[in-house]
């Protein structure tokens, strides 16, 4: 993390001395150097001159408005909308539009509008809701940014833009200010991230390490720091498919990724929010690499939330989906710790827990891993399943429960028996304990009645 922390560095002392005025000097406004109205249309202009003039209307769109009072400037806002709109249909019908002489204005348009100090949020889990609750906030300056966005997917996209050339301007510094306004409340700014930073990994080989480092390294934030980052599963669809492409055998640094990165966030307490893309994720490097399936069956096991049920039962899917990559010698390592804890899973007494944990038996490849293993799992779960016939209180988990005991006795009628047998015998001495235990307590109160009435 070195590498990122030198950059955040080089960035502040470069922030700080490029706003810093000179002595008795005043904020310049950018309208005051070239109003909108004094520019002339694109395409009502020679053809020659359009470049030049391409470059002036992208400096003067580097005017910020404050869309916090909806009264204020009201012509140079619409004066700003118009004139974005027209460079983005210059771009659309002009080829070689993008030669390196204007990318330092693309790229420095671009930069002034959409990089700014996010609102700031209560950080505290308290402040954890569902999303589905409530309405996101919205930016407020959407009107001029979404088209600033338009704008810059175009320059990214463009073939006239060379990437040897380009990466000159998009540097490590503008990646990671990039990389934080995933942050954003608002949905629409995060999805023309997630699309930009998609193709400027696809686009810039030199970058993709970066990127790559700045992800885990916002990933880290969240697991160790604040727990709470509205572009997480954004994120993690951009690396879905970044894994998807990586080359096999896969890297160790990659493996390192997952292990470091990814399988962390999985104790994360907002795990709900961005839990189907952090699984897809997953089971790609499982699919990559299913020796891979250990680590992260494992792992789960170890951030398993005992006491949360709604995150129980995502871990159940999420194990489902890896359990069906996972090779046979594979779940023969893992089987004795899995399987005790989907023991305690199936007597759990929330009934979408049992539920959750009693379908694996309709998963057909997990049921032959099962028996192909029966003779050291069948003990595990005879006994969790015998319990919940007895005293689990919801219906549907009582049929469950009997489907499933009624698939291992056909599985194996003998070894069903042997189980049942041994199940019912240590039953009988638990009892037997209990009465025991019973008695000397009992024994014990009445030593100590007795005494006292002495």
């Amino acid at each position: 993390m070195k590498i990122i922390q030198n950059v955040k560095r080089r960035m502040a002392n470069e922030e700080e001395g490029s706003t810093a005025p000179a002595p008795g000097s005043k904020p310049v406004n950018p309208l005051d150097r070239i109003p909108f109205g004094s520019l002339p249309k694109l395409r009502d202009a020679p053809v020659s001159e359009r470049p030049e003039l391409f470059v002036k209307k992208m400096q003067a769109c580097c005017a910020i408005f404050d869309f916090g009072s909806e009264n204020t400037n009201q012509k140079d806002k619409e004066a700003k909308r118009q004139t974005l709109l027209e460079i983005v249909e210059y771009v659309n019908s002009t080829r070689n539009c993008f030669p390196e002489s204007v990318m330092s204005s693309v790229t420095n348009m671009v930069g002034v509008n959409i990089f700014r100090a996010l609102p700031a949020k209560d950080r505290s889990i308290m402040s954890i809701s569902d999303p589905e609750d409530e309405e996101p906030m919205l930016e407020k300056s959407w009107p001029h940014l979404q088209i600033v966005y338009e704008f810059f997917l175009r320059f990214i996209v463009s073939d006239d833009v060379d990437a040897k050339v380009a990466k000159n301007y998009l540097d490590q510094n503008f990646i990671l200010k990039l990389l934080e306004l995933f942050d954003s409340d608002d949905p629409r700014e995060r999805d023309y991230l997630k699309t930009i930073v998609h193709r400027i990994y696809g686009k810039f080989m030199s970058l993709r390490s970066f990127i790559r480092r700045a992800i885990q390294h916002a990933f880290f934030k969240v697991i160790y720091e604040c727990e709470i980052h509205n572009g997480v599963g954004e994120l993690l669809e951009i690396l879905g498919s970044v894994i998807n492409g990586f080359a096999l055998p896969l890297k160790e640094e990659h493996k390192d990724f997952l292990i470091r990165a990814l399988v962390p966030l999985h104790k994360v307490k907002s795990l709900a929010a961005f839990h189907q893309q952090l699984s897809y994720c997953m089971a790609q490097f499982v699919q990559k690499d299913p020796s891979l399936a250990y680590e992260v069956v494992t792992s789960m096991l170890r951030f398993w939330p005992v006491s949360i049920t709604q995150k129980q039962v995502l871990f159940l899917n999420e194990l489902e989906e890896t359990l069906e990559l996972t090779k046979p010698q594979e779940f023969q390592r893992m089987q004795a710790a899995l399987f005790q804890r989907i023991s305690f899973c199936i007597t759990c007494p929330h009934f979408q827990v049992a539920e959750r944990t009693l379908f694996l038996w309709n998963n057909d490849y997990i049921v032959r891993l099962i028996n192909s293993n029966r003779k050291v799992l069948f003990p595990v779960v005879i006994g969790a399943l015998y319990t919940n016939s007895k005293q689990h209180w919801n219906s549907a988990v009582h049929g469950l429960t009997f489907n499933v005991l009624k698939l291992l006795m056909e599985a194996d009628p003998s070894l069903f028996d042997a189980c049942s047998a041994k199940h019912k015998q240590e039953a009988e001495d638990e009892e037997q304990r209990d009465v025991l235990r019973e008695q000397r307590w009992a024994l014990l109160q009445e030593m100590h009645d007795q005494k006292h009435l002495n």
